[in-house]
């Protein structure tokens, strides 16, 4: 048993050398111009340690950003009272601004958006389980959603923010609104 916890740590610690070592190059580099090679040398582990953990430089961001990402989305989930949501979600994007400048600057963008809307569909086939939607309906309104947004931030978070956080999130609640009384009234 000893022996499995020691290698665990180890693979761990290896995980976190190569993340940090990516991170820092991404600083200075596109991702589509970072290898394997440059990573595993900054991060002093062998490539054998890389490919034991990971296939490619994608999969090491997305093992970084996924739990993070779906922590504070659960969290929204399970904490957050209904008419807070939106409003937490806000403090997350606004949050994670950093972050996504440097995916949009780097290149890994597409992680991030593929990681948030894995999570805002889940949120929203969640909390609207229970609703007028058929299934047909609920699966392309949450993606149509989560699509719509994330361009919203996006464009709020990467053009300076210029409007308010509280006109962000009534034009969010104004979309969500329209969009499923759309769909609903199509049911009567």
């Amino acid at each position: 048993m000893a022996a499995t916890n020691h290698a665990q740590a180890i693979k761990k610690d290896s995980q976190t050398y190569l993340t940090t070592a990516l991170l820092q190059l991404l600083r200075t580099h596109d991702l589509d111009t970072i290898t394997v090679t440059q990573v595993v040398k900054r991060a002093g582990v062998s490539r054998m340690a890389f490919y034991r953990n990971f296939t490619t430089l994608e999969d090491l961001l997305t093992a970084y950003f996924a739990p993070a990402i779906a922590a504070r989305f659960q969290d929204v989930l399970q904490h957050v009272p209904a008419n807070r949501k939106l409003l937490a979600m806000g403090q997350f994007f606004s949050d994670f601004a950093p972050t996504l400048r440097l995916a949009e600057q780097r290149g890994f963008e597409n992680i991030i958006q593929q990681l948030f809307n894995a999570n805002m569909t889940n949120y929203y086939q969640t909390t609207m389980a229970n609703g007028t939607l058929t299934a047909v309906q609920l699966k392309y309104w949450t993606r149509f959603m989560s699509a719509g947004v994330y361009a919203i931030w996006r464009e709020w978070l990467l053009g300076g923010q210029l409007e308010s956080l509280t006109t962000i999130h009534e034009i969010l609640a104004t979309l969500q609104t329209a969009t499923m009384q759309a769909l609903t009234q199509d049911q009567k």
